[in-house]
């Protein structure tokens, strides 16, 4: 042998080599495209925590109206936008501004969906405030009656615009604040929503008209402060 190949066996060799590389092909699975959860856009509503019928100077009509066309308008929107996401990160050429605009969409509607479903799950209770969330208030505030004041103030001077007032409690600070909200993407970083109230005119304008006031009034009087409880002694446990 004087260890030269012949052009025979070199071309055996190439073409034993391609068919080894097929057929280790044949054995790996095609790449797929792992769906991101982020933007499934599945959320599905709540439904009402208590008997719309039975509220205390809310009508059924405003609360299943407020339901149906704000809060669930809300999460169908959220679902829509969420799915425009995706859609728009295999747009390779997109400029970031169009992006932008889209996710600040997701913002508003994800705050709403958030603000609404914690709104419905503090009302349906008997207004009387108790437990951990009495003692909460009456510590920061340094009594129920000013506390409610207080919360009735920031409130009323939303009246005739939109926004939302919610008593919370902020991690980073450690305390408990009625903070005032201009709308949906606007509240106090680090902070947990212990009762939230919509000062948005679809929220009363049908049973009050301009007197946002005296909606104000009626919800206090138809707080659900096991709920409040509830969020209390969570937000406690975490910090």
């Amino acid at each position: 042998m004087n260890g030269k190949i012949s052009r025979r066996e070199a071309i055996t060799g190439i073409l034993a080599t391609g068919a080894t590389v097929l057929s280790l092909n044949e054995n790996v699975p095609a790449q797929i495209e792992t769906p991101m959860r982020a933007f499934q856009g599945q959320h599905q509503p709540k439904p009402l925590p208590f008997d719309a019928a039975k509220l205390k100077g809310i009508s059924e009509k405003v609360i299943k109206s407020h339901w149906e066309n704000n809060y669930v308008g809300s999460v169908k929107a959220l679902n829509a936008v969420e799915q425009r996401l995706a859609a728009m990160l295999k747009e390779k050429d997109l400029p970031a501004y169009l992006y932008g605009n889209v996710k600040r969409e997701e913002l508003i509607r994800t705050g709403s969906v958030v603000l609404h479903e914690n709104y419905f799950a503090n009302l349906g209770g008997s207004g009387k405030a108790d437990g951990k969330a009495l003692e909460t208030l009456k510590k920061w505030f340094g009594s129920f009656e000013q506390w409610e004041a207080e919360f009735k103030k920031t409130a009323n001077a939303l009246s005739g615009g939109s926004g939302w007032v919610i008593l919370a409690h902020n991690f980073h600070t450690g305390e408990i604040h009625n903070y005032w909200q201009a709308d949906h993407a606007h509240n106090a970083p680090f902070s947990i929503p212990l009762l939230v109230l919509d000062m948005y005119e679809h929220s009363y304008q049908m049973d009050y008209g301009a007197a946002a006031a005296k909606y104000v009034d009626a919800f206090i009087q138809n707080v659900n402060w096991e709920e409040v409880n509830r969020r209390v002694e969570t937000s406690l446990k975490i910090t």
